[in-house]
């Protein structure tokens, strides 16, 4: 199973506000969804194409209401994210899952919600410690080289 996470704008609701307009509530009905942070949804889907092409039908919606847009595929990476656009090249034969471990957003997470990303490059497969504040854990998220560099 391939999962998808929308981490929401610290502004809005993320849940009622995808679930209150039906083009959303629509394209998430035949899922079970989740809330693995705080302020997030999250569902699994069949494959990496379904959930790029989810994350598509749900454009205007994360355009307004989500800071994040993460796919996990085991086929890539067991505990390691992916970011939409990443996710996109792998599946469209951009870059090849082998090598998307090396540039890296890291994640704090501090009761539940991640906080402040900080932006390492792994190194001899080493990730740098996310030290940026005190965090329970870290969210390591894969992102591509134009997310990278931009």
């Amino acid at each position: 199973m391939t999962r998808v996470c929308l981490l929401g704008d610290p502004d809005v609701e993320l849940s009622y506000e995808l679930l209150s307009r039906e083009t959303a509530r629509d394209a998430l009905a035949t899922y079970r969804i989740e809330e693995p942070f705080e302020n997030s949804v999250a569902v699994d889907t069949v494959s990496l194409g379904a959930a790029v092409s989810l994350l598509n039908d749900l454009d205007w919606y994360l355009v307004r209401f989500v800071e994040e847009a993460l796919v996990s595929e085991p086929s890539v990476s067991a505990d390691e994210w992916l970011s939409r656009d990443l996710a996109r090249e792998v599946r469209d034969g951009e870059v090849p899952p082998e090598e998307t471990d090396q540039r890296l957003k890291v994640f704090g997470l501090v009761d539940g919600r991640p906080v402040e990303p900080l932006f390492v490059r792994r190194r001899q497969g080493k990730t740098p410690e996310y030290d940026l504040r005190d965090v329970d854990e870290t969210v390591v998220v894969r992102v591509s080289e134009s997310e990278f560099s931009g």
